[in-house]
């Protein structure tokens, strides 16, 4: 569904300078200095409506999160959600997953989440799915060594795509899970999307997926 325009979002995160990042490749290789704590960075692509990265800002406080989203009408409800619950370990930044390697230097990121992402379900847009091999190229880049992934999708078909697209580029599978809520993992945060289609009971798929020490 596409997302209903908000003219006056760009006002608004240009406010919200606690929590948005404005210019966010100018502090590439310096991003634990935006935080009010030295701490591991986990970095999350398609930060949607801000429920998952909100979540986990708070269930896990000794880590500081940056939270991506392309679409400033989506971003500013994650912003002001930020707003409402005050957290100090998390950053917004508005800007597109295909030029990461402008925003963080190498190893500066320990861990990646991608929440259902778009599907691009035809064969001729593979190239614009989030586990395509270029786009890991990118994430090994800056992640850590021994950085990893963390993949949630309700789309089997996605899913069965990027089992492969990580295996094919010599990551190591560390988990698959073909029906997460089948596991009742506490420590589990629901995305908006995950939390309509668990109460539809349809399957969420994750897997967690490692890049091999260099």
């Amino acid at each position: 569904m596409r997302a209903r325009h908000k003219p006056w979002a760009e006002d608004f995160l240009r406010e919200q300078t606690q929590y948005v990042e404005l210019n966010p490749t100018a502090q590439k290789g310096n991003w634990r200095a935006q935080f009010s704590k030295n701490q591991p960075i986990h970095l999350e692509i398609g930060s949607g409506k801000g429920q998952f990265i909100i979540g986990m800002a708070k269930q896990f406080p000794n880590i500081n999160f940056i939270a991506m989203e392309l679409v400033k009408s989506i971003l500013v409800s994650a912003v002001q959600k930020a707003v409402e619950s005050q957290p100090d370990n998390i950053r917004f930044i508005n800007y597109d997953a295909k030029d990461l390697s402008e925003l963080f230097a190498d190893h500066e990121v320990e861990r990646i989440y991608l929440n259902f992402s778009d599907p691009w379900p035809k064969n001729k847009h593979a190239k614009r799915r989030l586990t395509y091999h270029t786009f890991l190229q990118q994430y090994q880049q800056i992640l850590k060594d021994d950085g990893d992934i963390v993949f949630k999708t309700d789309n089997q078909g996605l899913f069965e795509y990027s089992i492969t697209s990580f295996s094919q580029f010599g990551m190591i599978l560390e988990e698959v899970n073909l029906d997460l809520h089948e596991l009742n993992d506490p420590t589990n945060v629901m995305t908006e999307y995950e939390q309509k289609f668990a109460a539809k009971g349809q399957p969420i798929f994750r897997c967690r997926a490692r890049f091999p020490k260099k």
